[in-house]
């Protein structure tokens, strides 16, 4: 009984490291394209760029180690 719900956790949080991944990846790449876009980017979103890289490879990190895989539905 108890393995179940161990099971059941593992899953759920897993799901919820693979949600925050693509998330994090999204803001990622959507910062990387207005620093690639602006002319002259002030250090306040070069900054927040660095932090959501971080975010991304942080989880990304995470999910290797737990060895988590995004299923096809």
């Amino acid at each position: 009984m108890f393995w179940k719900k161990k099971g059941w956790l593992r899953k759920q949080f897993n799901d919820q490291l693979i949600e925050r991944l693509q998330r994090y990846r999204d803001d990622w790449m959507e910062k990387k394209q207005l620093i690639e876009k602006s002319v002259e980017p002030s250090d306040k979103i070069i900054f927040d760029l660095k932090i959501a890289e971080a975010k991304y490879l942080f989880l990304l990190r995470e999910a290797k180690k737990r060895k988590v895989t995004i299923g096809k539905g």
